[in-house]
């Protein structure tokens, strides 16, 4: 019996499906098949009902689950005490974050991170908030940028980094461009273009319209916040968008803050609070923390 077996047979059995283990495990799906013939060859029973579209195990395989994955926590747990004595950080980190923290430059936090710990590979995914998640929780990422308009999730520990006013986006042609603040109610009738619904700044935005009965339908939407600056650009619309989001507008553009004072959003680094962080990930949580405080006291 080999650690490895174990590994793909856990794998196996959350997945449900062969070939979604062998992308997890980075094996071909016929080297996973393989290993775990071998591993019920040898304890001399089926591990895998693979009669059904999803893969289940037997009443042996339930069985062996519970040991199998004790067994690959001791290993783990064994492999970061010695790189723990030998001050060495190892292992995968897998990162999310929301489009909208394209200011923080999280790419460069990380690359800085990957400089000074090369044995520990950096996994960044995008996407939207509910789709990060929905990650955390079922452990595919270990730490995630949202932004989030209501609180977060109780399953999470989070830190604010960043509270983000949404402002407007207009032309400099546009009549409202010489206000120095907007409610939200003056847009009315307008065409609004924002982030996707499953962005904290989009809910937040709906919730208030509708709160409001305003009518202002969002006619067009794009998980990236320079797409909607071009889109107001050009007369598209009133680009609705965290002030972090934009980037230095140019003469033919106006970003005008909101008077309601609902209209702000903010930007969390979250990790999950139900489950242990190994090393490498506290690291990097550390690591983004030191680096966001940093530049917010210079």
């Amino acid at each position: 019996m080999e650690i490895r077996q174990l590994e793909y047979f856990v794998a196996v059995v959350e997945d449900g499906n062969f070939t979604r283990a062998a992308a997890r495990v980075h094996v071909t799906q016929p080297g996973v098949s393989a290993q775990i013939r071998r591993l019920e060859r040898e304890l001399g029973y089926e591990l895998l009902d693979r009669s059904g579209r999803t893969v289940r195990p037997t009443a042996v395989g339930e069985a062996l689950l519970p040991h199998a994955k004790a067994a690959l926590d001791a290993v783990r747990n064994a492999r970061l005490a010695v790189d723990q004595v030998a001050g060495l950080l190892r292992g995968r980190v897998h990162v999310g974050m929301v489009t909208v923290v394209a200011s923080l430059d999280v790419p460069g936090m990380l690359a800085e991170f990957q400089a000074d710990h090369p044995a520990v590979e950096i996994a960044l995914r995008q996407g939207g908030t509910d789709d990060l998640v929905d990650a955390l929780k079922d452990g595919e990422l270990d730490m995630a940028f949202l932004g989030m308009a209501g609180e977060p999730p109780s399953f999470l520990r989070t830190e604010v980094i960043r509270a983000d006013p949404l402002v407007a986006v207009l032309r400099a042609d546009d009549e409202l461009a010489g206000r120095d603040a907007l409610l939200l109610k003056e847009l009315a009738g307008r065409q609004l273009i924002s982030l996707p619904t499953d962005s904290g700044t989009r809910h937040r935005l709906d919730t208030s319209l509708a709160t409001a009965g305003i009518d202002a339908p969002v006619a067009f939407s794009a998980s990236d916040p320079q797409v909607l600056v071009d889109m107001a650009a050009r007369g598209s619309g009133v680009a609705i968008l965290p002030r972090g989001a934009v980037r230095p507008a140019g003469a033919e553009l106006r970003l005008i803050p909101f008077r309601d004072p609902e209209l702000h959003g903010r930007l969390y680094l979250a990790w999950p609070d139900d489950r242990t962080i190994d090393p490498a990930a506290q690291a990097v949580i550390q690591h983004a923390l030191d680096r966001i405080q940093d530049r917010s006291t210079t």
